[in-house]
């Protein structure tokens, strides 16, 4: 009886974990032009993130520089800081996304 509960909690530990991965977090970012970036954010199970914090973050001191939510439509489109920066997903406490500059398609 004690290898089948113990054997139950694995199973229900495994889903759980299964059912976090399919929520993660993503955030895709592209550079429109020389001077503006469009970023979308969402979740890995298709679900959209509007109003879900996205800030242009200073790389010299951490400071923001662009507050920001995502729109509606899960977007953000922004004029790209002229001083080294990176952008911060920002869904809740352990689900953030970091998107630096070299990630960013067009740059």
């Amino acid at each position: 009886m004690k290898a089948i509960l113990q054997y139950s909690a694995l199973l229900a530990s495994l889903a759980a974990s299964a059912s976090a991965l399919a929520h993660a977090p993503f955030c895709e970012c592209t550079a429109l032009d020389a001077e503006t970036i469009r970023c979308v954010g969402g979740f890995t199970d298709g679900s959209a993130a509007p109003g879900v914090t996205l800030d242009v973050i200073s790389a010299a001191d951490n400071k923001v520089l662009q507050p920001g939510k995502l729109g509606a439509d899960s977007s953000l489109t922004f004029k790209r800081p002229s001083e080294d920066f990176y952008i911060l997903f920002d869904v809740g406490p352990g689900y953030m996304v970091e998107v630096e500059p070299s990630e960013i398609k067009g740059i």
